[in-house]
């Protein structure tokens, strides 16, 4: 695609924000429905891990901070039908909208959901829709779109993990056939691997798919190595596992060796970040332990290179996370980059000083194993490829 006009001097860099009250409105219930209703082995009811308060205060603190007056807001809007058969199916947008006015579950029994939560889900993927036609159309240099329900789970005929609609996915297919951008790279930084983004790809050489996950963390059997495509897209998936209690070290080693050279040999029209701040060292449902300094170097170095390589165009769009008390710094981080702050918000935590924050051995050892297969990206994917 063509390139926009450099921002110059008369022109500040703006950075897009997208964000819905009615998204803390979607009800995932109490995490008992995770298993069965049976005291000897389900859960006592308590709040869903998957619920409003991480991304509400996300929100929050990015008003309380004074960084929304350096945003662009971005009002979402819907996904149409068209849109989200772009990557699922019909009998999976039927089954969601058949309990939409009851609720139910997503499609893999743990993605259960209240009424009215398609109708908040479609707001989701439209929030991430809308933002990257902002990006694609030089209306803002970049953008930040802090949705729910996250999406990077779910699969064409299923919801899964939390996700009743692939938002990424989605939002990367209708700029396509809207925009006429070409060749798309998505970096998903969410502690848990990125399949459902994956699989919706997996056979493209027009989106360059990287994941960096805890190693089998969830699904427990997805994310290796040793998947890398299939057909003409066999190459343009790159996952790196990485082991529990991964920190900053390698997390940026990773970007360094892994992430920025794949971005420079695929030379995106656009970089989509999978935003989870699941990976954090307080988060429940994950065991690594970076840090909102680390995920301020993580961007720093992702939006660097987009710079050099498609004029700045990233979308970031928000996806797991579950400690309310710390996702909201991390995420304040990763905003902070993207509009161009100087003076960072103070992190009031200390997990910079942990122990181990360092790269390990046995976390050179993986960041090595995909670090060798950069090479097989092409310069020159097939531009008419499907």
């Amino acid at each position: 695609m063509d390139a926009r006009p450099e921002p110059g001097h008369d022109r500040p860099m703006t950075t897009g924000y997208v964000y819905h009250e009615l998204y803390g409105w979607h009800d995932t219930g109490t995490h008992a429905s995770l298993l069965p209703a049976d005291p000897r082995r389900g859960l006592q009811p308590y709040r869903h891990f998957e619920n409003a308060d991480a991304k509400r205060r996300v929100h929050e603190l990015v008003v309380a901070s004074g960084l929304v007056d350096r945003l662009t807001r971005l009002a979402p809007r819907p996904a149409t039908d068209d849109e989200i058969l772009l990557v699922h199916t019909p009998g999976h947008l039927q089954r969601l909208t058949d309990a939409n006015d009851t609720g139910g579950d997503g499609g893999d029994g743990g993605t259960p959901f209240g009424r009215g939560s398609l109708d908040i889900a479609r707001l989701s993927t439209g929030g991430v829709i809308r933002a990257a036609e902002a990006v694609v159309d030089g209306a803002v240099d970049n953008a930040y779109a802090l949705v729910r329900p996250p999406g990077h789970h779910a699969l064409a005929d299923s919801g899964m993990g939390f996700c009743m609609l692939g938002n990424i996915a989605i939002a990367v297919q209708a700029v396509r056939r809207t925009r006429g951008v070409e060749r798309v790279a998505v970096v998903d930084i969410d502690v848990h691997h990125g399949n459902g983004t994956q699989a919706a790809f997996y056979d493209d050489p027009n989106v360059l798919a990287i994941s960096l996950h805890q190693d089998r963390m969830f699904p427990p059997n997805s994310g290796f190595v040793t998947e890398r495509g299939t057909g003409a897209g066999f190459g343009y998936t790159l996952n790196l596992p990485l082991p529990p209690g991964t920190g900053n070290g390698a997390y940026l080693a990773a970007t360094r060796r892994v992430v920025v050279p794949a971005l420079r040999r695929f030379r995106p029209d656009l970089v989509v970040i999978a935003a989870g701040f699941d990976a954090n060292a307080l988060d429940p449902l994950g065991r690594m332990m970076l840090t909102a300094t680390g995920y301020r170097e993580i961007t720093s170095l992702v939006v660097e290179a987009a710079a050099e390589l498609c004029d700045g165009r990233v979308l970031c769009a928000h996806e797991g996370g579950y400690d309310a008390a710390y996702v909201p710094f991390c995420a304040h981080a990763v905003i902070e980059v993207l509009a161009g702050v100087d003076e960072p918000f103070e992190d009031p935590f200390s997990f910079d000083d942990l122990g181990q924050q360092e790269l390990q051995p046995h976390q050179d050892a993986a960041i090595k194993a995909t670090e060798e297969l950069v090479g097989d990206i092409s310069d020159t994917p097939p531009r008419d490829a499907t």
